[in-house]
């Protein structure tokens, strides 16, 4: 068995790359029942968010696993293996674990310590669990890693003011803009991304909102967080059909929903684009929401999630000292799962020995109560089996403990090779324990 992460994200594919590979939620159950079909491919979990696509899995057989999942990505996004292989990076044991974690607690995000990460993790977790993808080992590997996520952001002040892809778009909209607050601001969608852009539009000063949103009632939920706390913002809700119009009217529009298809076009533009002032578009969804046609218009200035990396950069700086601390809680997490990963290794031993134990107890509980007379071992039949069961769990709690504890291999294995000479049990067990395996 081995751990492997094949994936790309914002440092190695573009925007345009990403959303072809981006997984949505309703096509999760398909793509890991198909992931679980591969012969070599034994667990699985996808993680998919708007700046990454990672396929996260426990293989029989590592070389085969890995080409098994380059395949089924090029078959998902339609792209050619030789074209997609240059996007893609490839983690193995250690350093696939060690790339979790650091997912899990914002270290690789575009913005250093963003905290939606950690939702998303758990989310993908979630739905592994859900689609029978995630079995004995992805299962302690996404609980080590939201555990050390939590406590990055616990024990460390990397989380304090972390900007968001959605902070940062709003930031980089009152760079272009410079003043917000007499700006008329659409934004398309009512997810968890646009809450965060009306929580950082009303801080920077913004008091024309309008939500466009397929569903009304949930662009209505989303508003009601923040009406009674900004009276001065005038909030307006529009169905999806009013897209076009509500556009018309905007000078400045941000898009973040979950669709798969493309909602703002050159030809949703062109009637009215000649006669607007100016439009800015900030699309920080993925797959995109606009479409890259509307970059020929006169008065169109397009912003996707690629471009925040120059305003982000100027925030990262002051948290690199808290990452280097964060790091070194990131390694106590992976010894803690390297440690149980490598006790993996003693479980057949264990197993057969507790066994072979079971078997003896059965035969000399059955003997001891032949012996005693029918109507006593009805009596105190129970009595007995709780006694002896105690008993031989008392016996073997010491060196099961010592056995999984033991962190040296070839001292495990010794261990182990002297269990099985002493109590005459089956000799065969995986000898390719922990990650050097």
């Amino acid at each position: 068995m081995n751990i492997a992460v094949v994936g790309l994200s914002h440092k190695t594919a573009t925007v345009e790359v990403r959303e072809k590979l981006s997984i949505p939620e309703a096509r999760v159950e398909a793509a890991i029942a198909q992931l679980s079909n591969y012969p070599n491919i034994e667990e699985a979990a996808i993680l998919s968010t708007c700046n990454r696509m990672e396929l996260y899995v426990v293989t029989r057989e590592t070389e085969g696993g890995i080409r098994e999942l380059i395949q089924f990505l090029s078959e998902f996004s339609q792209l050619p293996l030789q074209f997609l292989r240059r996007h893609l990076f490839i983690l193995l044991r250690q350093d696939a674990v060690m790339h979790l974690m650091r997912v899990s607690a914002g270290l690789d995000s575009l913005v250093l310590g963003e905290g939606q990460i950690l939702a998303q993790v758990k989310h993908t977790h979630r739905l592994a669990q859900q689609y029978n993808g995630a079995g004995r080992i992805l299962n302690q590997l996404f609980k080590q890693a939201l555990s050390a996520g939590k406590r990055v952001r616990t024990e460390t002040d990397i989380g304090t003011g972390a900007v968001s892809i959605s902070s940062a778009a709003v930031e980089l909209a009152q760079i272009k803009l410079q003043n917000l607050e007499d700006k008329r601001i659409m934004i398309l969608g009512a997810g968890k991304m646009s809450r965060l852009l009306v929580q950082h539009l009303i801080s920077k000063g913004g008091k024309k909102i309008t939500i466009v949103n397929r569903s009304i009632d949930k662009a209505e939920e989303m508003i009601g967080h923040f009406v009674s706390g900004a009276p001065d913002v005038d909030f307006q809700i529009q169905p999806l059909e009013n897209l076009c119009s509500c556009t018309a009217v905007s000078d400045l529009v941000f898009t973040s929903t979950a669709s798969t298809e493309v909602l703002i076009s050159r030809s949703n533009l062109e009637p009215f684009i000649t006669d607007h002032p100016r439009l800015m578009l900030i699309d920080i969804a993925v797959p995109r929401n606009v479409h890259s046609d509307v970059n020929d218009l006169p008065n169109v200035h397009t912003f996707n999630v690629d471009d925040l990396k120059a305003v982000v950069a100027g925030n990262q700086e002051s948290r690199r000292q808290m990452a280097l601390q964060a790091e070194g809680i990131l390694e106590e997490c992976i010894d803690e799962f390297d440690l149980w990963w490598r006790s993996l290794e003693t479980v057949p031993t264990i197993n057969k020995l507790r066994q072979k134990m079971e078997v003896i107890r059965e035969q000399e509980m059955e003997k001891a109560l032949s012996r005693l007379g029918s109507e006593f071992a009805e009596k105190h039949q129970e009595v007995i089996e709780n006694l002896t069961r105690g008993i031989i769990n008392k016996i073997l709690h010491d060196p099961m403990v010592q056995l999984r504890a033991q962190q040296d291999i070839e001292t495990r294995r010794r261990a182990m090779h002297t269990l099985q000479m002493l109590f005459d049990l089956d000799p065969q067990f995986n000898k390719e324990g922990g990650f050097g395996g």
